[in-house]
């Protein structure tokens, strides 16, 4: 997919992913799959709404991990 979208868990990152991180995941997703960096004037609601839910998404998902293994905690909490 975009290899510029860094994994958010341990032990990719040693502490919980900030907002800011979980949100600029989300928009590098958002903007791979439309096609688009910056949206026209008539898409820039969709694309905010897009980015919005993916990052409501991405946070969901990183709450509900069970990361286990050498290096990690029992599970991770975003």
């Amino acid at each position: 997919m975009c290899r510029s979208i860094k994994t958010l868990r341990p032990p990719a990152l040693p502490e919980e992913a900030t907002e800011d991180e979980i949100r600029a995941a989300a928009l590098q997703y958002v903007r791979k799959v439309s096609g688009f960096r910056a949206p026209a004037a008539h898409n820039q609601e969709v694309f905010d709404a897009a980015v919005e839910a993916v990052t409501d998404a991405t946070r969901t998902l990183l709450a509900g991990l069970e990361v286990r293994g050498p290096g990690t905690s029992a599970r991770t909490k975003a």
